[in-house]
């Protein structure tokens, strides 16, 4: 009689060292970036609902411009190289280093709006892989300064995700919020949304490219629209998002 041999999950996704595979690391990254993920993320703007009701973004190709702008000259030059330094101190378990780049990303938010959304998603973020058993986010579910690259990139390393799977994860995650949003606000219709969403896609490679060229002395950005609509979006009368 043969022998059938049955190989459980666990053995399965890790065939040989005990690291993960890369089919294996890749759907932890959709569950990372999945509109599932209860942090909150669909619950902000990032100033673009106060641009619409002031009349700057008005159709698809405005929002693209807004949106495009916020991907090549904020996160390309903030969030994207402060994730890529965060992931090489969660690797290295520096938690000096990861400190000083948390406290750099918390300090790079201009309004109390953005920095309220950073510290909420990333508190949420901590809360969930502390329950999803990563041990390391557990002090930083209790802090109120935990920024959401920090764990962003905690979870990919814990996970074991590649580095340039998980920059282009983390943008996506953020171009499909603000689309999600330009939709329901400019509006939209579901078409050009996707149309919109392709034409961020196609940028992202310029984005992940400009962020590993930075030196440390050359981070940061800054678009003045943004900052004045995120700060403009906390006195707007009627809402739907939080900013």
């Amino acid at each position: 009689m043969d022998t059938i041999i049955i190989t459980t999950p666990t053995e399965a996704a890790h065939p040989h060292d005990g690291r993960t595979d890369l089919r294996t690391a890749r759907r932890r990254l959709w569950q990372l970036i999945s509109p599932t993920l209860p942090v909150g993320a669909y619950s902000y703007s990032t100033g673009l609902e106060y641009a619409v009701e002031a009349g700057w973004v008005t159709d698809a190709d405005v929002a693209r411009d807004w949106i495009s702008a916020q991907l090549l000259h904020l996160h390309a030059r903030v969030d994207l190289p402060a994730l890529t330094r965060l992931y090489a101190a969660w690797e290295a378990d520096d938690v000096s280093v990861v400190e000083g780049w948390n406290d750099w990303l918390r300090a790079s938010r201009e309004t109390a709006e953005l920095r309220a959304q950073d510290l909420s998603q990333g508190r949420a973020l901590a809360r969930l892989l502390t329950d999803l058993d990563v041990p390391r986010a557990a002090p930083w579910a209790r802090r109120d300064d935990a920024c959401w690259a920090t764990l962003f990139a905690l979870a990919a390393v814990e996970w074991q995700i590649p580095l340039d799977e998980v920059m282009d994860g983390y943008l996506w995650s953020w171009c499909e919020n603000q689309v999600a949003a330009a939709v329901k606000l400019v509006p939209l219709g579901q078409t050009e949304g996707q149309r919109l969403l392709a034409h961020l896609s196609g940028c992202l490679s310029g984005a992940t490219e400009l962020a590993q060229d930075l030196e440390d002395e050359d981070l940061g950005g800054s678009l003045p629209g943004v900052t004045l609509a995120s700060m403009l979006h906390e006195t707007q009368y009627s809402r739907l998002f939080r900013s």
